[in-house]
């Protein structure tokens, strides 16, 4: 009755001006822009990887120096995204500007391989870091059970799912909450290590080069533990569209995120070797862990409570931006057409976030993702070396393009050739059969493109799943 209701009422102006308000909000200003860059950024990993960086590269200064480059390549990335999300003032990051550019083909092969397997992986990834911190306090002098930290990041994956589908604001306003307590531990660290240096321990940096390693092999694999830690700077290309003045927002954010980002990531390594010895770091499970009990004693419990809090506001990112590229590829017709649709009232793109949170379960409670995250990278740079092509080409070829904002040709010149590097240098340096697998499953994608997308062969059962889905998840198109 109250749909007859509606339709009596309803005149025909009313339902054309609500289809046309079906949108995402345009609530992510400055102060979110730079938390959802920093919160992502600052993971697990400024807290995991110093040890692995020092591995490879065998010395305190030659591991600052992989560190201060990976800020400075993360810095040139951005400022060459800014410029394409200046030009393309659409969502969905390496996707949409590789759509635009090249063409649907490459572009549903990036889809595929992230909506399907990186962005899920890495969000377990980030959940189980979280789980084992979050966990550990009720295991003392034990390992935590594997499944209770398996339920507890599956847990996390539940709250984030309600969060962001529940409206926009929250899933922001949670995100500077949390960035905001991991500057505040990372701060601690910091100065920590400037009291320890101001009494004198400096035996980490007498001699600091002694032991680099030189060649491009392990420099390439130090690179990638460095860059895991880094990984976040293109996020908030994922969601341009809901951005408050995106031709502004956009570059000014990441002027003020990375920057900052990098010196805290060098303060905090140089605390840690003013704290440890070269072979103290090396033998360290988890760095930070072994910096609190070195260095603040009986509060070191501070520590585990950061990472988790830390790992926790950057899943959140990641789910954030996740869920923005499976909702943007399905707008586009590279994914089925329920998960472009949005909450006819949160406006959010609830069903791609579940789709996303589901894939992330599966993993979490399957655990066999550790190899796929492990080179991530490497998925990663070679998509991050073609959308800097692309932009390379509009810069050559399409100058007359509107864009707010330009950044010199040498920056994306320096990027695509880091990236090159990145891919080959391990490959080269120590073939491995994973990268085989990784090459094949972004290629398995044609069985799905030529059929689904490009001939459209889509069975009729599909199109009543996704009306009862509709309905069910109170959902439409925008």
């Amino acid at each position: 009755s109250m749909m007859r209701k509606r339709k009596t009422t309803d005149s025909p102006t009313d339902l054309s001006e609500r289809r046309e308000n079906l949108r995402l909000k345009q609530e992510v200003g400055l102060i979110s822009g730079v938390s959802l860059i920093a919160g992502t950024m600052i993971g697990s990993g400024i807290f995991m990887s110093p040890e692995w960086v020092l591995h490879h590269m065998g010395s305190p200064a030659s591991s600052l120096l992989i560190w201060a480059s990976c800020g400075l390549l993360a810095m040139f990335g951005a400022l060459s995204y800014a410029e394409l999300g200046t030009i393309i003032k659409e969502s969905g990051g390496e996707y949409i500007y590789i759509l635009r550019i090249f063409g649907s083909f490459p572009a549903f092969l990036f889809a595929y391989s992230s909506v399907i397997l990186v962005r899920p992986a890495s969000l377990a990834a980030i959940c189980l870091s979280f789980s084992e911190y979050a966990v550990a306090p009720f295991y003392p002098g034990c390992s935590s059970p594997q499944i209770v930290i398996r339920f507890t990041a599956a847990a996390c994956i539940l709250l984030l799912t309600i969060i962001n589908c529940l409206n926009v604001r929250l899933a922001t306003s949670i995100m500077n909450i949390f960035t905001a307590a991991k500057l505040l531990a990372l701060l601690v660290i910091v100065v920590g290590g400037l009291v320890l240096l101001a009494k004198g321990q400096t035996q980490s940096f007498q001699n600091a080069f002694q032991n680099t390693t030189a060649g491009i092999g392990p420099v390439g694999v130090a690179f990638y533990q460095g860059l895991w830690s880094y990984d976040g700077w293109n996020n908030l290309n994922y969601v341009t569209e809901e951005l408050k003045k995106p031709e502004v927002t956009l570059p000014r954010a990441m002027m003020i995120a990375i920057p900052l980002v990098t010196c805290l990531y060098l303060l905090v390594n140089v605390s840690y070797f003013a704290a440890m010895t070269s072979s103290e770091l090396l033998s360290s499970g988890a760095v930070a862990v072994t910096w609190g009990d070195k260095v603040l004693g009986s509060w070191a419990w501070l520590i585990s409570l950061s990472v988790a809090l830390s790992t926790f506001g950057s899943s959140n990112g990641t789910f954030f931006s996740g869920g923005r590229l499976c909702y943007i590829a399905a707008r586009e017709g590279h994914m089925p057409d329920i998960l472009s649709m949005a909450h006819v009232r949160c406006l959010t793109p609830s069903p791609a976030l579940m789709f996303t949170s589901t894939v992330s379960l599966i993993m979490i409670l399957l655990g066999n993702f550790t190899t796929i995250v492990n080179f991530f990278s490497f998925i990663a740079w070679f998509f991050y070396g073609m959308t800097i092509l692309g932009l390379l080409y509009l810069k050559i070829k399409k100058s007359e393009l509107p864009r707010s904002y330009k950044v010199p040709i040498i920056i994306p010149i320096i990027v695509l050739m880091a990236a090159i590097y990145l891919v080959l240098a391990p490959i080269i340096d120590q073939p491995q059969v994973e990268f085989l697998y990784i090459v094949l499953f972004i290629f398995s994608g044609i069985i799905f493109y030529f059929p689904l997308v490009h001939f459209k062969c889509h069975p009729r059962f599909l199109q009543r799943v996704t009306l009862h889905l509709q309905l069910f998840l109170e959902v439409a198109p925008t």
